[in-house]
């Protein structure tokens, strides 16, 4: 069995119990696993000199809208409030086919490895002109990360009060049905898997109680988790108030929608009731700092989250809203808000790399990920601090979030290298952006 090990790092940052960070620390792979962390080991295999480098967990990504990799920047959605910037972008979706589909995932999936993450959870809700979301788990599989997809859903459209124009909806029945065929098809529930699929209605406003109701009891008759936006701003707030009269956790509580299988994005307006809600039944939080600030949605309360003992992971939201994919950069804003919002010591810098990694993973379910220690996955991120943005840093972990570098030089993922000195080292990429591009334009046209 091949062996490779990460030798002679300035830190090891293990994120383990203990949180040990480990001076001149190595990691030896073996076998898509970590077979030992520590000081002067020795392998028969290959070697990753890591001297001038601090080495992390892989980056965790909970929150992700592929497919708008395609439509950064677009006129008309550059200063509008959620509801107005979906009424905008949405009909540019729906002349998405699979190719858009699939090349807006690669590019998305490669900016993420660049950034350090090596798992990423992506919400695919619509599913114009044959797309499915077999395109983006595809895409995963070429560019090499490890995967959690999630088959979202729009069911209510305008003529039915919805956001949605008619012709992004789906049939409820043909979402659940399809749902169960992505699951029974590419599911994978062991230990160490590299796609794991969940089940992920797009919003309370976007589909009926019904389906809602009807996708939790699904997800858990075949063990698989339940993932929606909830709570992204007072329009969401006001919207549940006067559809359901309630507050979105009450609605979630109500049909299923809470519980160590769930997680919801953003939550930038849940209450003191919904956290200590969260924290009870172990739901978790994905949060989407730079998303949250992009759309004018708010400050999400992480400490508040936090300190009742809520599961919260980072996610960059879709690029169509952020409009970057960079997860270390997520870190440092998630950082910044809690002190702009909270003073300055309501966050430090190694708990938001701790949000980023374990917190993820937790969220996500992955116990075997998330940290670096034996036996875990060999998810790892070898980050060169020796270069400009860390000169001049005193303590280079936390230098990772609080100046840089922003860019991996080497990242890992079941012990396989997807990028290696700074380059994506599993697809094309320079032909992928190329085509890319030549999509957006034609969606332009």
């Amino acid at each position: 069995m091949s062996e490779i090990l990460i030798k002679n790092a300035d830190v090891v940052v293990t994120m383990d119990g203990a949180r040990r960070e480990i001076a001149r620390g190595d990691v030896l792979l073996r076998g898509g696993v970590i077979a030992a962390v520590g000081q002067g080991l020795a392998t028969t295999g290959a070697m990753v000199e890591a001297r001038g480098c601090v080495v992390t967990p892989g980056l965790v990504n909970t929150h992700h809208h592929l497919y708008q990799t395609l439509t950064r920047a677009v006129p008309g959605g550059q200063d509008a409030l959620l509801f107005g910037w979906l009424q905008t972008l949405y009909p540019i979706w729906g002349k998405f086919g699979p190719e858009e589909m699939f090349v807006s995932a690669q590019v998305g999936l490669a900016e993420l490895a660049l950034s350090g993450c090596s798992l990423t959870s992506d919400h695919l809700y619509l599913f114009p002109n044959g797309a499915r979301l077999d395109d983006t788990i595809a895409a995963a599989g070429e560019v090499g990360l490890r995967f959690h997809p999630t088959r979202g859903a729009m069911s209510i459209g305008v003529s039915d009060g919805g956001l949605p124009p008619d012709a992004l909806v789906e049939r409820e029945a043909l979402i659940l049905e399809d749902c169960i065929r992505v699951v029974d098809r590419f599911h994978d529930k062991a230990e160490g898997a590299m796609v794991r699929v969940g089940i992920a209605p797009c919003s309370p406003f976007s589909v009926s109680r019904d389906l809602m109701r009807e996708a939790a009891v699904l997800a858990r008759d075949k063990g698989v988790m339940l993932h929606t936006h909830l709570a992204e701003n007072e329009e969401d707030i006001a919207y549940s108030l006067a559809k359901f009269g309630c507050r979105p956790g009450q609605y979630a509580e109500d049909l299923g929608w809470t519980g160590d299988d769930v997680w919801h994005a953003h939550c930038v307006k849940l209450d003191a009731g919904e956290i200590d809600l969260f924290a009870r039944s172990g739901t978790g939080v994905a949060h989407c700092p730079c998303s949250n600030c992009r759309l004018g949605s708010g400050i999400a309360p992480v400490r508040a989250m936090r300190d009742a003992g809520v599961k919260v992971g980072l996610g960059v939201d879709g690029s169509a809203s952020n409009d970057a994919g960079n997860l270390i950069l997520e870190a440092r804003q998630a950082l910044l808000l809690q002190r702009v919002s909270r003073g300055a010591d309501a966050m430090a810098a190694r708990e938001a790399l701790e949000i980023a990694t374990l917190g993820g993973a937790k969220v996500l379910g992955r116990g075997d990920c998330g940290s670096l220690e034996v036996g875990k996955r060999a998810d790892i991120a070898i980050w060169d601090v020796s270069g400009i943005e860390a000169a001049g840093s005193w303590d280079p972990v936390a230098s990772l979030i609080l100046c840089g570098p922003s860019r991996v030089r080497d990242l890992f993922v079941e012990g396989r290298a997807v990028v290696r000195d700074g380059r994506i080292a599993t697809i094309d990429l320079p032909q992928v952006i190329a085509r890319q591009n030549q999509l957006a334009r034609r969606l332009v046209g």
